[in-house]
């Protein structure tokens, strides 16, 4: 049976645990949350929060976890929806193995990542947001795969989830499921060991919250770190899938 094996490469704060609701929640597909975290707090040191029970409950070999997202599924699942974030991928990993994936990218305006990350965590650099690994990423799938990888911007998601979860289908050669839209609130078993920390919003939800234009009130070390990371996401939205 051919198994869709997507690896979606996102920023934190941004809609991606809301994306992996919507996948887990097609009864063709199962979900991994995050499978490179572990390797990346071993090898970077970083203080994260529980990082200790993050290690613990993953691989930290990254060829270990390359093998499992490639492994067997389960008998009628077709779909396998990875999260990723794009700076666990560290340069030490290789990418061979990646050329078995579907890639796809989720950003967000960086100026709203960085007011939700700094709720979570008082230290941030422009790698954590991600984003100058996602464009090397998008760039590298685009010279080595060659293939555009759909790229869908958060905004635009929760705008129309229908319809740009309906383009990003399309684009992934799997069909939209109406299961999509909505889920279940609850934790998943699927959840990474973080989940406590960071997805609190997301376990009350049931679907994608409307969205609100915010007023965000950074401080200059922020604004000096949006500054930076602006060009790299209007490089990426300039690419994001459109309906």
């Amino acid at each position: 049976m051919t198994v869709t094996r997507i690896a979606m490469w996102s920023g934190p704060r941004n809609i991606s645990t809301a994306m992996m609701r919507a996948f887990e929640n097609r009864p063709d597909c199962a979900v991994v949350d995050e499978p490179l975290y572990a390797h990346y707090l071993k090898v970077t040191g970083l203080e994260h929060p529980v990082a200790d029970v993050v290690m613990q409950s993953q691989s930290m070999d990254w060829r270990v976890v390359a093998d499992e997202l490639r492994a067997p599924l389960a008998e009628g699942i077709t779909v396998h929806y990875q999260k990723h974030m794009s700076h666990h991928l560290l340069p030490g990993i290789e990418r061979e193995w990646m050329r078995d994936l579907i890639h796809a990218f989720l950003i967000r305006d960086p100026r709203a990542m960085l007011a939700s990350y700094r709720e979570k965590r008082e230290e941030v650099r422009l790698e954590d947001l991600g984003l100058p690994q996602q464009v090397a990423l998008y760039d590298w799938v685009e010279a080595e795969l060659g293939v555009t990888p759909p790229l869908v911007d958060s905004k635009d998601v929760l705008l129309d989830p229908r319809a740009m979860l309906g383009a990003l289908c399309e684009e992934l050669r799997i069909p939209f499921d109406e299961a999509m839209l909505s889920w279940p609130a609850g934790r998943r078993d699927s959840d990474g060991v973080w989940a406590s920390w960071w997805y609190n919003a997301v376990m009350r939800s049931t679907g994608f919250q409307p969205y609100k234009e915010k007023q965000l009130d950074l401080d200059d070390e922020l604004e000096a770190i949006a500054a930076e990371a602006l060009p790299l996401y209007e490089r990426l939205h300039a690419k994001r899938l459109t309906v």
